[in-house]
């Protein structure tokens, strides 16, 4: 069992930046496969960002090179640094777990979900 704590989300204009951060629960964080989706108001939940046990990442294109996600397993946290925001960026973001490491971007493959945390970003 994993439970997670999304953090960091605001009101900040295009072109700022923000540090969502992800502090997991229980046992397991350090061989999960940890993502970040969002949800903006009548669409469907997106990937975001997932990084593996190992450390290897992979993002969704609208993201690259403007979003990085990390982690420190000492400390059981998951980071997504968001530079250059942009007004489409608002939405709701979820940090996800999957224990067995092997998820991707599909959101199905994620067991354990946060609350989420809400991003605004004004023109």
């Amino acid at each position: 069992q994993v439970q997670l704590v999304e953090s960091g989300g605001g009101l900040v204009q295009a072109g700022d930046s923000l540090r969502l951060s992800c502090t997991a629960r229980g046992r397991g964080f350090s061989a999960a496969t940890i993502g970040w989706f969002r949800q903006a108001p009548g669409k469907e939940r997106e990937f975001v960002a997932a990084i593996r046990r190992g450390g290897s990442t992979f993002d969704a294109d609208s993201v690259k090179g403007r979003f990085a996600i990390s982690r420190d397993n000492t400390k059981n946290m998951v980071y997504l640094q968001m530079n250059n925001l942009k007004p489409e960026d608002t939405a709701v973001y979820y940090c996800a777990a999957d224990a067995g490491g092997f998820a991707n971007s599909n959101k199905r493959a994620y067991e354990y979900w946060g609350q989420g945390t809400q991003v605004t970003v004004s023109s």
